[in-house]
């Protein structure tokens, strides 16, 4: 089978990267697209901006490189399609829950057709001809409370809920989307299926509890939940709790906890953090009592000690210095706004929501980020007497470096050019 890429080419605010370069599950997404979808096509062809497909008479798929979906989707997807023979698009119900709620807002990527929204993956059986039928994969949609809401805080009180996808697919158009599918679709789903599992298979049932009683643990720290690679020094009073994967050469202090989880290679977890629903990617370092929860960090960062962080998102590269909080619930319980697939501000359709941050950036000690805010690639931001709360949005335009009297010492990596060094704080 032929598999043939199309290039999305709109950048992803604040990483000024475009999606398939983002990693999702601590693996970049073009690398993710190709493993799924390795055990179908034997050949494969890339699109550029431009560039046309030529004329093909064999069985091809065919998709955009900025949709993230798990093995369990594209399998649904492709049994399908095979199956039937017939050129298909993959749609979604627009009453699916999981789709309504997690992957339509914020999002540019996708074609209304009546009561379906049309995603930029298909499958032809001949070739790509004119004229296909929608496919609807129903992502079997979990509802999952995640959150307590006290009835003085908001309109919106009691738990709050995520519906998580048994078998999930979402365009990365937005910053808000990696978090989705890091968490949401990623972790949660994880989880979801696990327990799904665990109700229906008693075999595997037993073999979880076997498996936990001959290693003397608990059910969720025993190895058949908690997968650990090689190279790896655990300190004993660390608390590990599955589903976690913890990849090779990873260095775990004392006092440490993670919960369900997903822990790169070459991550130093220092004596008092806690890592709870998060994607920690390769090369990573948390200082003593760095708390993340719900959040991702992409490779080679590092969050300094007592720093907190809920529900965000952080590139790689990248330091937020110690004692900085990113707050993830307005006082006032105004809706959440993010900036969406087209660079523009829309509603996030979230409660709930941290903030995020661009590669290659510093943050200085001390910071309160508001919910929802975001700090463009390459900034660089110095805490003073004026400035300890960030509450809009950050651009490279506004990064401290411009000032500085050294400021060829620190290295632009994703602007080429410095478009203003005007002070707009």
């Amino acid at each position: 089978m032929l598999k043939v890429i199309l290039h999305a080419q709109n950048q992803i605010m604040p990483f000024c990267e475009p999606a398939r370069e983002l990693r999702i599950q601590n693996v970049p997404l073009w690398l993710h697209q190709r493993d799924l979808l390795a055990p179908y096509v034997t050949h494969e062809l890339e699109l550029k901006k431009g560039e046309r497909l030529q004329p093909v008479r064999e069985e091809a798929i065919i998709y955009r490189d900025n949709l993230f979906f798990d093995e369990f989707y594209i399998q649904a997807f492709m049994e399908k399609a095979i199956k039937g023979r017939k050129p298909v698009r993959a749609a979604f119900r627009a009453d699916d829950p999981a789709f309504r709620e997690h992957a339509l807002p914020l999002s540019t990527s996708y074609t209304p057709a009546g009561s379906l929204y049309l995603a930029d993956l298909w499958y032809y059986p001949n070739g790509p001809i004119a004229g296909v039928e929608p496919l609807v994969i129903d992502m079997q949609s979990k509802e999952i409370g995640y959150y307590h809401i006290p009835t003085y805080m908001g309109d919106r009180s009691g738990d709050l809920i995520f519906q998580v996808p048994l078998r999930a697919m979402l365009a990365i158009d937005s910053w808000v989307h990696v978090f989705i599918a890091d968490t949401v679709f990623g972790l949660f789903g994880r989880g979801a299926r696990f327990e799904k599992r665990l109700n229906e298979d008693i075999a595997f049932k037993l073999k979880v509890i076997g498996k936990a009683i001959y290693e003397g643990r608990q059910v969720l720290e025993c190895s058949e939940l908690v997968k650990i690679g090689t190279g790896c020094v655990i300190d004993p009073t660390a608390i590990i709790h599955g589903p976690t994967t913890i990849g090779n050469n990873v260095h775990i202090d004392a006092g440490a906890v993670i919960d369900n989880s997903i822990i790169g290679n070459n991550v130093n977890v220092s004596q008092g953090c806690q890592v709870m629903l998060s994607v920690v990617g390769d090369g990573t370092f948390l200082p003593f009592r760095a708390s993340l929860f719900m959040t991702t960090i992409m490779e080679d960062s590092m969050v300094a000690q007592n720093t907190c962080l809920q529900m965000c998102v952080i590139g790689k590269k990248t330091f937020i210095g110690a004692g900085s909080t990113f707050t993830d619930y307005n006082l006032i319980p105004a809706p959440l706004r993010a900036l969406d697939g087209n660079g523009k501000i829309g509603i996030a359709n979230r409660p709930v929501l941290g903030g995020c941050v661009g590669h290659n950036c510093r943050i200085g000690a001390g910071m309160i980020v508001y919910p929802a805010r975001t700090i463009e690639s390459d900034v660089v931001l110095a805490a003073t007497d004026k400035r300890r709360v960030i509450d809009h949005d950050v651009h490279f335009e506004d990064s401290d470096h411009h000032h500085l009297r050294l400021s060829h010492l620190h290295q632009v990596q994703y602007h080429k050019q410095s478009k203003d060094t005007s002070e707009s704080w």
